[in-house]
């Protein structure tokens, strides 16, 4: 009993030291300190972070920064100067995010900054190459916080009042991405409510801008971003709303001519946040630069979800699809790329996969960064991107390029040693329903490749109805005829493995042994006859079937199923015919001199169930369409083993 009692103790204190080692490990945190030099009006920020933990056999680890002045200003410089236009108090934010590193991004407070007094002079230039963009600090990666920047722009020639949508958390997702937590502005926006949109499935999404942290592949790429002025405002918002859950609505007034603006949204990833990480996911901003009128802009922002933020990745817009609607879905995907080295890379080489299901000859180079053309078939001197292709992979090369290393000498931007292949393809004509992945190797010039996340593929299970028609054979029956007709639910075109559900209504009449019993009768007056009684059993039953089985593909024609079969009878008429004959004489082969005939039915509903096990095999489309069947049913009742043939054509 002592030991029992030395050993319970043990544990228990192991146990809480274990536990409060993990919740001492679960509680460090990392900071981020901003500090500043002020000259008057002219602030010069640095920040200062904690070490990184390198990931190992990645690239160097680093952090990238994201500045917000307090003043409607931003940066993504590592120590920005600022000058404040006016004097005051102003609160400035950092967010500080780890590149090829284990740990959390590094939180940091807010620090106030005082301007008391005007020293350097202060110029309002221009940076906006369109009237209305959209960026974000860093990719979303769930339970953590992200900065969503919109600038905007008034190109008319008089001042205007205006509005601002910001669309998020779309409806193909169950649960919430975004939590909405904090809007910054400078201008006083103001906030309203807006709940009468109206409803619309007819969305054209072909003007998606798959956007960038920084300022130079947002230039290079602003084709991505469709600009066209739209002029059904109404129309616009019934689609965003088809498309998202939730809104933020704002009303500007008094912008003058070619002022720019920013608005700082604060979003917080839930914890529910799709678990693919490799799915894309997007907001949606809609810009009215004059009340006035309905002319608007849209610009659609494509995030890819991560688990950390390193910037070679491969993210795909087909992370979860709907199989039964693919067959004539574009897949589209996009490799991101950094080079972390000391020198500029003049050759970049990409091995992606390509998984059999999708068709190599239907991929299309939507857009790249470095912007260059696509190399014809002769060799060239000029700077171009080349596509070649293996049995399982296609290889995308950029050739004569200059792409700044992130360790180079005098480059100070990280985001200019960024670069990206944007792809569209398309699925196979025949292919199966199963998971895929593919991930690239990134070469830079000689170097040894970086492999990238995997970019999966799943399927919606969906849902296949069919209708199943046949006859079952009873041969230890008498006079037995059955039909049956009905419908089943299967997952949709099933590559293997996968259980069906029946509800089959079966129409069975048939007949029970003629019963014979031959006696001798003491009749009237003490005479002795003989008397044969003829005994004759009917049935006509509706029965409900319902199967619940496996069922497993070999291939396309050919498939196999077992499980367990319960029927039960809803209707159940027994009619019995009774006749009695009675012979003079001691034998049944004289003269009947009286017959006599009974007829009597019963009804009853819900009776009779019956439990067994079946086993079956199909010839036809396994997998969708129409096939022939033939299933034995070993029920555990006596005489009711049977044969059933059938056909059936899935939806």
């Amino acid at each position: 009993m002592n030991k029992l009692f030395i050993f319970i103790c043990l544990l228990f204190i192991s146990v809480y030291c274990h536990s409060q080692h993990l919740l001492v490990n679960d509680s460090l945190t990392r900071t981020a300190t901003i500090k500043s030099i002020n000259n008057g009006n002219e602030i010069i920020f640095t920040p200062e972070t904690p070490a990184l933990n390198q990931i190992a056999g990645a690239p160097k680890a680093f952090y990238t920064h994201f500045w917000e002045f307090g003043d409607g200003h931003y940066s993504t410089e590592e120590k920005p100067k600022h000058i404040y236009k006016n004097k005051g108090e102003y609160e400035v934010k950092l967010w500080v995010t780890n590149n090829y590193d284990n740990g959390k991004p590094p939180t940091t407070r807010p620090k106030k900054i005082a301007v008391n007094s005007i020293t350097t002079d202060y110029n309002d230039i221009a940076s906006m190459d369109d009237s209305f963009i959209l960026k974000r600090n860093r990719e979303p990666l769930p339970e953590e916080e992200m900065v969503v920047v919109m600038s905007y722009k008034n190109e008319k020639e008089y001042v205007t009042n205006g509005k601002i949508y910001l669309f998020y958390n779309e409806l193909k997702y169950k649960a919430d991405n975004f939590e909405l937590l904090e809007t910054r502005t400078h201008h006083n926006e103001k906030s309203i409510s807006a709940n009468s949109f109206a409803y619309t499935n007819n969305i054209d999404d072909d003007g998606t801008y798959l956007a960038s942290v920084n300022n130079d592949i947002i230039k290079s790429s602003a084709i991505l971003q469709d600009s066209t002025v739209k002029t059904n405002l109404p129309l616009t918002i019934s689609e965003s709303k088809a498309i998202y859950k939730d809104w933020s609505l704002l009303e500007f007034d008094n912008m003058e001519p070619n002022k720019e603006r920013n608005i700082f949204f604060s979003l917080k990833t839930t914890p529910e946040m799709v678990k693919d990480t490799s799915a894309i996911i997007s907001v949606r901003g809609v810009y009215v630069p004059d009340s006035n009128y309905d002319n608007h802009k849209i610009k659609d922002m494509e995030m890819e979800i991560v688990t950390s933020h390193d910037p070679n990745k491969m993210s795909s817009n087909g992370s979860i699809m709907n199989y039964r609607l693919v067959r004539f879905k574009t897949l589209k995907y996009k490799i991101k790329f950094q080079n972390n080295g000391e020198g500029p890379a003049r050759t970049i080489r990409l091995e992606t996969d390509i998984p059999e299901m999708l068709d190599k000859s239907t991929l299309e180079v939507v857009d790249m960064y470095p912007k260059c053309d696509i190399c014809p078939k002769q060799e060239v001197l000029y700077s171009c991107l080349d596509t070649t292709y293996t049995n399982t992979q296609a290889i995308f090369t950029f050739k004569n390029i200059y792409l700044p290393g992130s360790e180079q000498k005098n480059v100070k931007e990280y985001d200019s040693t960024k670069g990206f292949v944007k792809y569209k393809i398309k699925f196979a004509k025949d292919f199966h329903k199963k998971k895929t992945k593919s991930r690239t190797a990134i070469i830079f010039d000689k170097n040894e490749p970086i492999i990238t996340n995997y970019a999966t593929t799943r399927f919606i299970p969906g849902i296949s109805i069919g209708a199943k028609v046949g006859y079952n054979s009873f041969n230890d029956l008498k006079n037995s005829e059955s039909y049956f007709f009905g419908a089943t639910l299967s997952p949709y075109k099933s590559y293997r493995w996968y259980w069906q559900i029946e509800l089959m209504n079966n129409l069975h009449n048939y007949d029970a042994q003629t019963n014979i019993l031959d006696e001798f009768v003491q009749g009237p007056q003490g005479l002795r006859f003989f008397q044969r009684t003829t005994t004759d059993i009917s049935y006509e039953n509706i029965d409900w079937d319902i199967p619940v089985l496996i069922r497993y593909n070999v291939n396309n024609y050919i498939g196999l199923g077992a499980g367990f079969q319960n029927t039960i009878s809803l209707s159940e008429k027994q009619s019995q015919t009774s006749l009695i004959e009675q012979f003079e004489g001691q034998e049944p082969g004289g003269f009947v001199f009286n017959t006599i005939t009974d007829n009597t039915s019963t009804t009853n509903s819900f009776t009779n169930l019956r439990t067994g096990l079946l086993f079956e095999a199909t010839a036809g489309f396994a997998r969708i369409g129409p096939s022939l069947g033939a299933r034995y049913i070993m029920n555990f009742k006596d005489n009711f083993n049977y044969w059933q043939f059938y056909a059936i054509w899935k939806f």
